[in-house]
């Protein structure tokens, strides 16, 4: 029984909300979450009803919100959203193909308020970039770009869709996010919607390669000089675990206290940001995950804490997605309708979509996700779930830990044991066939 005036749902408030501000895009990218249009599109929400948006959102919470498309830049209004949101107190960041990012853009983008510019390269090098987005020329241009925002003193982050096709070039892409000087490297594993769907059998990483990258990832983390971090692979928490518990308890320790005094010193703590950091600015699908699991010898970050209390997938929790036409999704990759801010407002829809509410719920997980002893600091990708069962609360498809749990255990056993029995029963109607 809920104690009088208290409300479940309060302890749920939007951190990340990403917004699809328009469908236009000049790039043709084969993964790409949704269908670009050459202009922007007519269905697009107007520059009132944007405003209006950035509005409701202010009056619930102050997330940090990412504006993305599409091309965001399509947007003659961009910088003027831009500018809106800031004054209203949110933290915004800008997530571009970088393409379009001349010097003017760039001076525009710094001058409305943005605090962080993340800019998609997905190979390291040109023809490999170039292949994968669809246009020659496209992997200098968005370098360029980087460069430009750059010599404004813009905080700036590099985005790597990984497929097959780039996945073995991970270390060259991590080398030249540190040459180019980016703040941060954010890798994405392949989600099979969109135009995804159409290349996914070809281009999904398999899972136990996927399990490697992680462990990669654990293991560059320690170097320092760059934040990394994983989205769409909330199974990394689980890992994070494992390889902790094989460490001693002293890089915990250092870690806690690194993080404490850098607080301290600035007058922040964990969950209250006061610019974007390593957990805050992803893309939709985000997971929130900061690889800076041993901070003994870095340069320590606010948002270091945070990494260790937040979870794996935090769609519906502390992430949602609103479409170019104002829809909202627990997040981009995954298509399940929480409202539509054209119809109903959008503290309602966080507060009582059932979506939402379904997704903060752990016990809802079916399947090995269900069982799992890392559930509650994982959940699995509920996007990948829902793209190979058509249930979003089906288990993870892309991963290959066995839970030690006796739950899944009798779960197991019941599995092989039906098996046993269906090839006894297909051996037994051939023979009578």
């Amino acid at each position: 029984m809920e104690t009088a005036g208290h409300n479940p749902a309060e302890k749920f408030i939007p951190r990340l909300v990403f917004w699809e501000t328009t469908k236009g895009c000049n790039l043709r990218c084969v993964h790409c979450r949704a269908t670009a249009t050459e202009l922007s599109s007519p269905t697009d929400l107007s520059t009132a009803q944007s405003l209006d948006v950035i509005d409701q959102i202010a009056a619930m919470a102050k997330p940090i919100l990412v504006l993305s498309g599409g091309e965001p830049l399509f947007r003659s209004d961009i910088f003027q959203l831009a500018r809106y949101a800031t004054e209203k107190g949110l933290l915004v960041a800008l997530a571009t193909n970088g393409t379009l990012v001349t010097k003017e853009v760039a001076r525009m983008i710094s001058n409305s308020g943005v605090k962080r510019v993340a800019i998609s390269l997905d190979g390291a090098d040109s023809r490999t970039h170039d292949s994968f987005r669809g246009i020659p020329g496209a992997f200098d241009a968005a370098v360029q770009g980087l460069r430009n925002l750059q010599e404004l003193g813009m905080s700036t982050q590099i985005n790597m869709t990984i497929a097959r096709h780039n996945a073995r070039q991970l270390p060259q892409v991590l080398a030249m996010a540190r040459n180019l000087g980016a703040d941060a490297l954010h890798t994405f594993l392949l989600v099979p919607v969109g135009c995804g769907v159409n290349i996914a059998a070809d281009q999904m990483v398999p899972p136990a390669e996927y399990e490697e990258m992680l462990n990669w990832f654990y293991d560059q983390s320690k170097v320092g000089g760059i934040e990394l971090k994983a989205t769409c692979a909330p199974h990394y928490y689980r890992v994070l675990r494992q390889r902790r518990a094989e460490e001693k308890p002293s890089v915990q320790a250092a870690a806690a206290a690194a993080e404490a005094q850098h607080a301290a010193a600035h007058g922040q703590h964990a969950g209250h940001p006061m610019h974007i950091g390593p957990t805050d600015m992803t893309m939709p699908g985000s997971t929130g995950i900061a690889f800076t699991p041993n901070l003994a010898d870095q340069k320590p970050t606010h948002t270091a804490a945070m990494s260790a209390t937040t979870k794996g997938c935090l769609a519906g929790s502390a992430v949602c997605f609103i479409s170019h036409q104002g829809e909202v999704y627990p997040c981009g990759y995954l298509p399940v309708l929480a409202g539509d801010l054209r119809k109903t407002p959008f503290a309602e829809i966080w507060r009582d979509a059932e979506v939402f509410t379904t997704l903060r719920d752990t016990s809802n997980l079916e399947g090995k996700c269900g069982c799992c002893e890392f559930k509650n600091v994982c959940m699995g990708c509920r996007a990948r779930a829902f793209a190979a069962s058509g249930n979003y609360l089906s288990e993870e498809p892309f991963c290959v830990y066995e839970p030690h749990t006796t739950e899944w255990a009798k779960t197991e056993h019941t599995r092989t044991d039906q098996a046993k029995l269906d090839r006894t029963v297909h051996a037994t109607l051939t023979v009578l066939q």
